[in-house]
Order: C-alpha cells, then sequence, then structure tokens
C-alpha cells in the first residue's frame, strides 16, 4: 500500500579530494570538502522540515557514522551505472511504496523546505515536477509513476538537460509543473555567490 511521499536524496561520502572535484580546481580540495560538509548539512536540515519519509543513496557504500541518522532516513547504495541508471533505480524502490517522490541532491544552497513541499503540492495536479538549475540541469525531479524515458539516454551534465526532459514529457502528452530556478555549487564562481546562504 502507498504511503503518500518520500524524497531521495543522492550524496557522496564527504572524503578529501573526492568531491566537488571541478569547485577544488578554484578554492582546493580541502575549502571543497569544507563547503561539501556544510552543503551535506544544509540539505539534510531542510529535508527533515518536511513532513514525509525520505531515502538516501549513498555513492559507493554506506557511512553507519555520519550525521545522517537511520531513524530519518532509509540508507541505500546507488547501484552501478550512469546517473539516469542509478535514478531509474531509486525511483523504483521509492514509487513501489509511496504515492509521490521527489529526488534531490546535496549541491543547491538555495534549497529550502518550503521547495520540496511545493515540488509535493505540485504532483498533486501535474505527472511530472522539475526544479530547474541555472547551468541547464535541474536540482529537483518528482513524479507520483515512473517515468523511465526521464532516465534513458539523457544528457547529464550537459546544458540541455532541462530542455529535452521538458521535450520528452511534452512528446508523451503529460503534465508537467516548474518551481523557481536555483544555483548548484559546481564552481568557484557559484559558491562565491552563494556562500552568505550557508553561514
Amino acid at each position: 500500500m502507498a504511503q503518500n511521499k518520500a524524497v531521495i536524496i543522492f550524496i557522496r561520502k564527504p572524503e578529501l579530494g573526492k568531491v566537488k572535484t571541478r569547485l577544488a580546481k578554484g578554492v582546493g580540495q580541502e575549502k571543497a570538502l569544507e563547503i561539501y560538509n556544510k552543503l551535506l548539512d544544509h540539505t539534510r536540515e531542510e529535508s527533515l522540515k518536511v513532513d514525509c519519509d525520505r531515502f538516501l543513496f549513498y555513492e559507493g557504500e554506506i557511512d553507519t557514522q555520519d550525521q545522517w541518522s537511520d531513524s530519518d532516513f532509509q540508507k541505500f547504495v546507488q547501484c552501478k551505472g550512469d546517473l539516469g541508471t542509478k535514478m531509474k533505480h531509486a525511483f523504483t524502490i521509492a514509487l513501489a511504496k509511496y504515492d509521490q517522490v521527489l529526488i534531490i541532491g546535496s549541491d543547491c544552497p538555495e534549497i529550502t523546505h518550503k521547495d520540496i513541499e511545493r515540488g509535493f503540492f505540485e504532483l498533486e495536479e501535474h505527472d511530472v515536477v522539475i526544479g530547474p538549475a541555472r547551468d541547464g540541469g535541474y536540482y529537483l525531479l518528482g513524479m507520483s509513476a515512473l517515468q523511465l524515458f526521464l532516465f534513458d539516454d539523457m544528457p547529464w551534465s550537459e546544458e540541455n538537460l532541462l530542455e529535452e526532459s521538458i521535450i520528452r514529457v511534452q512528446d508523451r502528452g503529460l503534465q508537467y509543473a516548474l518551481l523557481k530556478t536555483k544555483s548548484d555549487i559546481d564552481y568557484k564562481e557559484d559558491w562565491e555567490e552563494f556562500k552568505h546562504l550557508l553561514d
């Protein structure tokens, strides 16, 4: 029996030299790790403010000693494959139990619990909800039924990911909603612009 709402969060274990590599080129590996930990804290705190269940998918292995409590987060390991394969796997697990499922990353300092709540609200009337990112991708994706076409052969990490996603939704006659456009932290310039949100 479906139980209404769940949010999926993808994270990496915060290890020096292994996270935010593009950012590290501009600020150094130690600073990039510090920033990633701040982003993780922000994402965790905002997700906990939402009345929903939470799925946490780790890259590599589950860290049982981190700040993400087992009581608040159902923990899984991301499957092998590209981002689409990993997202498909996560959505398949969550949509087997829940009516509405959103996925967010851990790179967006602008995201708040209100954005997550808005995503769920839009799924009441739409098949798909997307939170556009400034770089042409998205920081949030939600659906109430598994839409496989949004995961297969997509231009991941390209500036036309959002555009291609919308085209595919429209081609199938589905209804979609867009949230406010926000930014991820990928480069030094992004951090300089949005670091005040994490202080």
